[in-house]
């Protein structure tokens, strides 16, 4: 798969300390072992001058206080609040300054935040979509993309899960509806 390194961003989805370390409140052990191969992806991309972003799962303690009906901490308890250990990104992924991050309070990166505008001001079309959960805000966010015309790709081999099963329905879904799946071997940069 070639991408052009001018139109295209690798975005890393939620890999902070809250679901990627053993300490972190919604550890996962298979968000640990996507570490490796989205650090591996981020080097490429930074090789190839591709914008790196990275999306923040971040939540205000009063967040879901005053809510009608969604409210992520009964469903999953409380989690990488703002300013928290759990909420930084993995120490082993190594932001750097020119990396954009987007703070998000959902899901989906989109949802309420700058994300679609910073990408269509410099005209970035195409987005190689990693991170963790692979059902939940990576399959969320790439869903955002697609229907905002963005080209959303998932790289399989780099996306952390709770369930093989989980990871399994969210590539076949995006694959199905709304976006493509390739593994970091077949991107080329160009």
């Amino acid at each position: 798969m070639q991408l052009d390194t001018d139109e295209t961003a690798l975005v890393v989805v939620d890999m902070q300390n809250g679901f990627c370390h053993p300490e972190g409140s919604l550890y996962a052990p298979p968000s640990e072992a996507a570490i490796k191969p989205i650090g591996e992806l981020i080097d490429l991309a930074r090789d190839h001058e591709v914008q790196v972003v990275f999306t923040r799962d971040v939540h205000p303690p009063e967040q879901f206080e005053d809510v009608h009906y969604y409210d992520e901490f009964e469903r999953w308890g409380t989690h990488v609040i703002e300013g928290s250990w759990e909420a930084e990104i993995v120490e082993q992924l190594h932001v750097r300054q020119d990396d954009h991050i987007v703070e998000k309070h959902t899901y989906d990166a989109f949802q309420q935040t700058e994300f679609d505008g910073w990408l269509s001001a410099r005209q970035l079309n195409d987005l190689v979509i990693c991170g963790t959960l692979a059902n939940v805000c990576v399959l969320h966010t790439a869903g955002s993309a697609g229907l905002r015309d963005y080209r959303p790709i998932i790289v399989e081999d780099a996306v952390g899960y709770l369930t093989e099963e989980d990871r399994e329905y969210a590539l076949d879904h995006a694959d199905w509806l709304f976006g493509e799946i390739t593994t970091s071997d077949d991107i080329e940069f160009i």
